[in-house]
């Protein structure tokens, strides 16, 4: 075993545990969050998330970035299948291992090249859409500084991966076409066998040659574990939580708000002296602390871990605001801010966990970041969640901190006050008793 080989699988094993490291603490992150079970209509969950995460049926539903983000998630899964042959090759110093299987290898190596240089284009478009049209949902306010920032290097480094991928092919063919020892002839290469033409490779010598396809090789994979690190930092996170995430997603009428476990059993026990008062939950201990049971959310502890899993899952493409009803109308909510915030509000739970080996409450909370402003904007329409392409659920959050806000802090708008004094002391929205309702019939 060379020294090459040495170095590649301590460089593998190194990106490997850090990425391990790194999804362990997202989903501690995750289940920071309440308990919730989540296993009824299995065979229905199947099915959603096959047709809406694999099948993509939402993306589709605006065809221009639908038909462009499969070519994406596509390139993305199945050029990767090429890293198993790179890890063998790298492990072992062979090269093209895989070789052997002849006709189907050709047609392997064919279709990830027309795939790169889809996913090279979809990029290149992507950015044009995003700098240069400017689109309204992709230059809000909410995406200033970073999030802009990643949303772009993302998709360069798809760009730089797939140029090295091309060029690294493009090499390797010129060299197959020379008879060079250690560059076995195997393989299909429409695309890179032009780029050498284009690149005039034929005029370099073969050691140059070896150079540009060992640079681009060891770019090409140091790339992908570095990409594959970062996913877990950044937005795209999305690729790899999708697929549950929408297999956990509500099933019920997406209208339907759910009763407060503790609060229906102290009404049914008020309507009904037979019914024995609910008894007080068991203490909710997380990351060393007990919490405070509360009435709806004052931090991401008094959400469920699918909420929190929902935020980690948002890739902030907008559509949920660009479909916002209150957001058309010049109202502060945006669905995508929201669950930006409960995701930064997570991270930044997480980094004081880890700094200090438990919770510690550091002053700040939910609330801190979402405004009662942008909470009472929402109508509850779930135009957001209708339209997110994983279906993600913003409403279940604004709903449970508008909760927190009225139950706890006795904070609502000045007509809601109104009308909540009017239900508790006529039993309806209106100010005028019971006796009084049927008197417009004698107007």
């Amino acid at each position: 075993m060379g020294i090459a080989s040495i170095v590649f699988i301590l460089l593998v094993g190194a990106a490997s545990w850090l990425f391990g490291r790194n999804i362990m603490r997202i989903r501690r992150n995750i289940l920071l969050g309440k308990d919730e079970v989540i296993n009824d209509r299995k065979g229905e969950r199947w099915a959603v998330m096959t047709r809406v995460a694999l099948g993509q049926s939402k993306m589709v539903v605006r065809p221009v970035a639908g038909i462009l983000h499969i070519i994406v998630y596509a390139g993305f899964v199945i050029i990767n299948i090429e890293v198993l042959e790179i890890i063998i090759d790298g492990i072992f110093g062979t090269h093209r291992v895989l070789s052997f299987l002849g006709p189907l290898y050709d047609f392997l190596i064919g279709s990830f090249e027309w795939l790169a240089i889809g996913v090279w284009v979809a990029c290149a478009i992507f950015l044009v859409r995003r700098n240069i049209i400017k689109l309204k949902r992709l230059a809000m306010k909410e995406l200033d500084g970073w999030p802009k920032t990643d949303a772009n290097l993302i998709l360069v480094t798809e760009i730089a991966l797939m140029t090295a991928f091309l060029v690294m092919n493009a090499a390797d063919w010129s060299l197959q076409q020379r008879g060079v020892e250690h560059y076995v002839a195997a393989g299909a290469y429409p695309v890179s066998s032009t780029v050498a033409s284009l690149a005039s490779f034929s005029a370099l010598s073969s050691g140059t040659l070896i150079a540009i396809e060992r640079i681009c090789w060891w770019f090409h994979i140091i790339g992908i574990l570095a990409f594959l690190n970062y996913l877990v930092v950044s937005k795209h996170l999305h690729i790899l939580l999708a697929f549950p995430n929408v297999w956990y997603s509500k099933l019920r009428p997406k209208t339907e708000m759910v009763n407060m476990p503790r609060i229906a059993g102290e009404v049914k026990s008020m309507m009904d002296p037979s019914v024995p008062p609910p008894e007080l939950p068991a203490p909710h201990t997380v990351a060393g602390v007990e919490m405070t049971e509360r009435f709806g959310a004052k931090d991401v502890f008094d959400l469920s871990w699918k909420s929190l899993m929902d935020a980690y899952s948002c890739t902030e493409c907008g559509r949920c605001t660009s479909e916002c009803p209150a957001n058309l109308t010049g109202k502060l909510l945006s669905p995508r801010k929201i669950m930006m915030d409960t995701r930064d509000r997570v991270a930044e739970v997480g980094r004081v966990i880890d700094a200090k080996g438990k919770w510690e409450d550091d002053g700040r909370s939910l609330h801190t970041r979402i405004t009662d402003e942008e909470l009472w904007a929402c109508t509850t329409c779930n135009a957001c969640t209708q339209a997110c392409p994983v279906n993600i659920d913003p409403v279940n959050i604004i709903l449970e901190m508008r909760r927190y806000l009225v139950m706890e802090e006795s904070r609502t708008r000045p007509a809601l006050t109104s009308m909540f004094n009017n239900v508790e002391n006529n039993g309806a929205p209106w100010a005028f008793g019971p006796d009084k309702r049927m008197d417009w019939t004698n107007a």
